[in-house]
């Protein structure tokens, strides 16, 4: 028996799936603006390669435009995925799935639960610093070990004074009247 790949459609999933699709509208054809020439442009895509190309994406979380040409159109196969999520083919799917697992195992429908945590991550202060967003709080936070002080070591002046350096210390940054 060959093995089948976890992205790959068998006989006996799409056995079960085919009869969920919608049905194509044979007047479509007639509502459009523009007819084709007999034998012009892309022929249609089989419902099973499109039913298998939009398994791929869903198992692999790969984009649409990265989808393998081997499954066609990408476009086409996003356009009937977007159609048939419209149509509720995807519910219905969902829905004959959930039964048949209900009938395999048996699914406790009276009693159900939902757990959930949300915190913060405890390595993420040092890895990525403050918030961007906490402006101005700089001043009040106590100084990094072995990191500058925050005030500039250029002291105030004047324009048209020359700038003069001062030492770090208590009144570095600040103008304390003396002239250079």
């Amino acid at each position: 028996m060959p093995t089948v790949q976890s992205w790959e459609v068998s006989d006996a999933l799409w056995s079960r799936v085919e009869p969920l699709l919608p049905q194509r509208d044979p007047r479509a054809q007639r509502r459009r603006k523009f007819r084709r020439r007999p034998g012009g442009g892309r022929k249609p895509i089989a419902p099973r390669d499109i039913f298998a190309a939009i398994v791929y994406v869903l198992r692999t979380g790969c984009q649409w435009k990265a989808l393998p040409k081997s499954f066609g159109s990408a476009s086409a196969v996003h356009h009937y995925f977007q159609q048939w999520r419209q149509e509720g083919f995807f519910v219905r799917l969902w829905r004959a799935g959930l039964a048949e697992y209900d009938e395999m195992e048996g699914i406790a429908w009276e009693w159900q639960s939902l757990d959930g945590t949300q915190g913060k991550a405890p390595l993420a202060q040092e890895a990525v610093g403050n918030n961007p967003t906490d402006r101005g709080k700089k001043r009040d936070e106590a100084q990094s070990v072995g990191g500058r002080p925050w005030r500039p070591a250029v002291a105030y002046r004047r324009r048209g004074e020359p700038a003069r350096r001062e030492t770090a210390g208590p009144d570095a940054g600040r103008d304390c009247g003396a002239t250079a």
